[in-house]
């Protein structure tokens, strides 16, 4: 009887080991090395400059993930379930403005008024004042666009946006999280930043081999694009006029965390948004591409995850930091945008059911 337990028991210790090493997962990692993590250091010593936001409600939605405001001042941010939420100046009267059936990401308005939004679903979108939705963009380069992530107008029109990974889709994967992970973990160079003309009505890939390609910001002279490469921890200069047009450079390295949008600030300010400070493990196994392999077998309550905290960052056009606001609690968690205005700094939130914003008094701007 003995024998047979411990047969049994020695069976079963197999069949958990062929699984850790041999399961099927979707992934194929790339052997690379992580930058070192300044961690909180420096130019991003901890401190709790983000706590104090004030929050607003969403009409009962969650993740907010971006920000924008039309002429009038109103804010509009893209939800979870696929409702773009526009609330008064002030914050008052959120309501349900638009829904895309898809999920909205990034979004920004044009010149004529209509808001245009990366979905992660659908593409790129263009969203009149009366609400009617226009697809504008669903493939480039005869690539399907998998996972729409954010969006810029240039002064010029023309719609710089990114296409986060051709390889994880969300509609595929579950949801945007999930495709995300998958993406940073394999580190294959699935991203790609797109610019969209519509006068043309064509768009073009610009640069592909991105590590999950997220936030996306033109310069304020309109020279250069930034795009945010969340899987390696940098942001990515485009340039798009000048000498330099046509090549790229790395702006930005070397980040604390993963950073999510960019946006273009006032007074020659970029806001980042870092949605969660570096797991130390993916890390450590960059260049062990059979362990990250390992990792997406262990049952998700036990895998490395996203960790809260607080962080959005803004540099100078030299790529230099010039503020690093906190909040180590996590309370407002995920952070994935900061938008400036006149008077305010708003905030994003990958599953936070409320928007928040600051004063910039609070932080030193005013």
């Amino acid at each position: 009887m003995l024998k047979k337990t411990l047969l049994a028991a020695v069976a079963v210790i197999g069949v958990i080991i062929l699984y850790f090493i041999a399961w099927p997962v979707p992934i194929d990692p790339i052997v690379w090395k992580a930058p070192p993590n300044p961690g909180f250091t420096g130019s991003f010593k901890a401190n709790e400059d983000l706590k104090d936001l004030e929050i607003f409600k969403i009409a009962g939605n969650h993740g907010p993930e971006d920000v924008a405001l039309d002429a009038q001042g109103r804010i509009y941010a893209p939800t979870h379930d696929g409702n773009i939420v526009r609330l008064e100046p002030d914050g008052s009267n959120p309501q349900n403005w638009v829904n895309t059936k898809g999920r909205p990401l990034g979004i920004d308005f044009d010149q004529q008024g209509n808001l245009i939004v990366a979905d992660a679903i659908r593409g790129l979108l263009s969203i009149s004042p009366d609400k009617s939705i226009t697809e504008l963009s669903t493939s480039a380069g005869g690539v399907p666009i998998g996972f729409a992530d954010d969006v810029d107008v240039a002064a010029d029109g023309k719609i710089y946006f990114s296409d986060a990974s051709t390889k994880f889709w969300p509609k595929v994967v579950g949801d945007t999280y999930k495709a995300s992970r998958l993406d940073v973990i394999e580190h294959g160079g699935n991203g790609r930043l797109l610019v969209y003309d519509p006068v043309a009505k064509t768009t073009t890939v610009l640069l592909g081999g991105l590590n999950f390609a997220n936030g996306v910001a033109v310069s304020h002279d309109q020279t250069y694009v930034l795009v945010n490469e969340t899987g390696s921890y940098r942001v990515t200069r485009y340039w798009i006029a000048g000498d330099k047009k046509g090549t790229s450079d790395i702006f930005l390295d070397a980040l604390p965390g993963l950073n999510d949008n960019i946006s273009t600030g006032l007074d020659g300010r970029f806001w980042i948004a870092l949605m969660s400070i570096r797991v130390d493990i993916l890390d450590r196994l960059s260049d062990k591409p059979f362990l990250r392999k390992v990792i997406l077998r262990i049952p998700d309550f036990l895998a490395p995850q996203a960790i809260p905290y607080g962080h959005v960052i803004a540099v100078n056009t030299q790529g230099e930091i010039l503020m690093s606001l906190q909040d180590p609690s996590g309370a407002y968690p995920f952070t994935t945008s900061a938008v400036e205005a006149e008077d305010y700094l708003y905030v994003g939130s990958l599953v936070a059911p409320v928007l928040g914003r600051i004063h910039k008094s609070k932080i030193g701007l005013q």
